[in-house]
């Protein structure tokens, strides 16, 4: 009798657990949209007067970037926290063909209906090889997750409106980037290259630690996101602000160089996938094909991934993987954009 007590009383602590992050996470993600509307309005004004206008036009650019970047990255968030938390990894080996030539191109489809970010991607992709799932296909899910879910795509309507095109241009390069590399791993992948996760040491409670998954991945991936949508608007700022309109001319002018110096920049700023459509509308200056190259080539490749897949799968894999996945994406978008664009 003296430990039933304590656990009955696990679920309702747990639960209240969750509630309570649920709450903060809304409240302060409805803080900062106060917050960066406010901005929005009295920034520009505040900088003419302390500034230039330069400045003036920095903060717009910041602000718009922030402001609806925002509530995108909250609801991925809160998708990604309850897929990781909620939802068990045999639901997906059961769901894969056992030929993995045949179940790359259904686990890269699969990222279009199970929406997560580039943080989660990496250890659902772990946590599919554990349980049996072919490296090929779960490498593949690793990259259509992020680039291809509904809140990335509807995020690129509303940051590109009046232009599906380009919603249909993302989701065709993207899918097509996931595939191939699928594919590519099948066939010269080796298994000296990939360092498999080790499993997880089992759990005590089942129902307190999904939730306590649950409360630690909303926490984690909306603060750590939301960190890398400042740093990335800040960045897109200052790359429309100070660099000069010539410098701009040797890279715009040129199809392929344009396209090749986003594909570089997503790389090094590091945009979540569910805010980088803003960044990406925001670099007027280029062509279209060259921001449909920064929308694909982000959410596969940039620095916190490779970090992420270097201490997951190995530093062997991690450096292989990410450069061959940057050209695949990069000739992707430049066909796809050609063609749709």
């Amino acid at each position: 009798m003296e430990n039933e007590y304590p656990e009955s009383r696990r679920r309702p602590d747990a639960l209240r657990l969750a509630a309570r992050a649920l709450v903060h996470v809304v409240l302060g993600g409805l803080a900062l949209i106060a917050i960066a509307t406010v901005a929005s309005v009295l920034g520009p004004t505040l900088a003419l007067d302390l500034a230039t206008p330069a400045m003036a036009a920095w903060w717009t650019v910041f602000t718009a970037v922030a402001v609806q970047g925002v509530p995108f990255l909250l609801l991925g968030t809160l998708v990604s926290a309850a897929i990781g938390a909620f939802v068990p990894e045999k639901v997906f080996s059961r769901l894969l063909p056992r030929n993995p030539a045949l179940a790359v191109p259904v686990a890269g489809a699969a990222g279009v209906v199970l929406p997560g970010c580039e943080c989660a991607s990496v250890p659902v992709a772990g946590s599919l090889m554990r349980r049996g799932v072919a490296p090929a296909a779960a490498l593949a899910f690793l990259l259509s997750a992020p680039a291809i879910n509904p809140v990335v795509l509807v995020a690129t309507s509303i940051a590109f409106p009046g232009k599906p095109m380009m919603v249909f241009a993302r989701l065709a390069a993207s899918l097509t980037t996931a595939v191939v590399m699928g594919w590519l791993w099948v066939r010269f992948g080796r298994d000296e290259w990939l360092r498999l996760p080790t499993a997880p040491r089992p759990r005590t409670d089942a129902d307190t630690s999904r939730w306590d998954d649950f409360r630690a991945g909303l926490q984690h991936d909306f603060l750590h996101a939301g960190g890398f949508l400042v740093l990335g608007a800040a960045a897109a700022a200052t790359f429309n602000i100070a660099v000069p309109r010539s410098v701009l001319d040797v890279f715009t002018g040129s199809a392929w160089l344009s396209v090749a110096l986003l594909a570089v920049l997503a790389v090094v700023l590091c945009v979540c996938s569910e805010a980088d459509a803003f960044v990406a509308a925001s670099l007027t200056g280029f062509s279209p094909t060259a921001r449909l190259a920064f929308m694909v080539v982000g959410p596969m490749v940039d620095l916190k991934l490779i970090a992420l897949q270097a201490g997951t799968f190995g530093k062997a894999f991690a450096v292989r993987f990410s450069s061959v996945t940057w050209a695949v994406a990069l000739v992707s978008s430049s066909l796809v954009g050609w063609w749709l664009l």
